[in-house]
């Protein structure tokens, strides 16, 4: 394959290379992507779907994403219902947390005319009754990131953009995915797998890539918050600003390092409990997408309300503009400039 310059004028034709890779997917995809997920690796051998591309890692205006995306498409009565996966680590988990080009990844999604993005993490437990193993789907977010990571698509030189995050989830995504409490612990899992929601589920997000100290950790809990990761930010401020719907499943593998009577979390700790958890995952993966696939949630059609909210939300005019600019806005959505 020809060497892949990163610039956006190369972003398009992209599509039209081949990868280099042992898969004889092509990787050319034309149609649109319903649904996004973000996660690990293992998310995309699940048996309602059929891989039908994988596009190299595609550059965008900001960066190449993370990984190859790989597109599905569901296997029954509806193989129209498309899925885009993307690693957000890189396929050989190559991207700590700060490194992540989140940027990239969430343009990539909405370039490919995504509808909603589901994403999936792993998250330390900040309250007893969230056990190692149990899921969890945040409603809020509690930023203790230290202002490096590239947060924004509307921070250039030169153009101001304000966007609403008072509720940074889709509770309607959230309601959607609860409907399946009762089904998603895999006949292989030791013990059941409980989903936790509410209305006030907050995940606090830290920098890392170290883990708290057990003073942090406390804070957290004083704070508010159930959990603790290091990815949810900026990603759902990026999914905002893209107008799309998006939803994390938290997937908790320690108690973080808050309990006195116990030791500080070790990585050991955490591998245990990511390969059932990974288990767990697949399934309410493969539960959600039978279930979009057979009918479209309401809120992904309709957008969920934020069709709109960015071309309200840019105050600088367009013949202000750089051209530059203007390019990368269209990127994102070519109809509203």
């Amino acid at each position: 394959m020809n060497r892949i310059k990163n610039t956006f004028a190369v972003a398009k034709r992209l599509k039209l290379s081949r990868v280099m890779t042992n898969s004889e997917l092509p990787s050319i995809f034309e149609g649109t992507v319903d649904l996004g997920i973000i996660g690990g690796t293992g998310l995309y051998n699940l048996d309602c779907l059929e891989p039908i591309a994988l596009l190299p890692p595609m550059v965008t205006p900001w960066g190449t994403t993370s990984s190859p995306v790989t597109i599905s498409q569901f296997v029954g009565t509806n193989s129209h219902f498309h899925v885009a996966f993307i690693a957000r680590h890189g396929i050989n988990h190559e991207f700590p947390p700060t490194k992540v080009p989140f940027r990239a990844n969430m343009a990539a999604l909405k370039n490919l005319n995504c509808k909603a993005v589901l994403s999936f993490s792993a998250v330390g437990s900040l309250q007893p009754h969230i056990k190692p193993r149990d899921f969890v789907l945040p409603q809020q977010i509690i930023d203790r990131t230290k202002g490096i990571r590239h947060s924004s698509y509307f921070n250039d030189e030169g153009l101001v953009g304000h966007v609403g995050f008072g509720q940074p989830f889709s509770q309607k995504f959230a309601e959607y995915i609860y409907q399946f409490k009762n089904e998603i612990t895999n006949p292989e899992s030791e013990e059941p797998c409980h989903l936790h929601y509410d209305k006030d589920m907050t995940v606090v997000c830290m920098e890392g890539p170290q883990f708290s100290t057990r003073a942090e950790s406390k804070m957290y809990r004083m704070f508010g918050g159930h959990v603790i990761n290091m990815s949810v930010i900026p990603e759902a401020k990026l999914a905002r600003e893209c107008e799309l719907p998006y939803q994390m499943i938290c997937m908790s593998t320690d108690y973080d390092a808050w309990r006195d009577e116990a030791e500080p979390v070790t990585v050991e700790t955490v591998i245990g409990n990511l390969t059932n958890n990974g288990r767990n995952a697949n399934l309410l993966a493969s539960k959600i997408i039978v279930s979009m696939a057979k009918e479209i949630p309401e809120f992904m059609h309709t957008g969920d309300g934020l069709r709109g909210s960015i071309k309200k939300s840019i105050s600088t005019k367009p013949e202000a503009m750089s051209k530059e600019t203007l390019e990368r806005l269209r990127y994102l959505f070519p109809n509203y400039w």
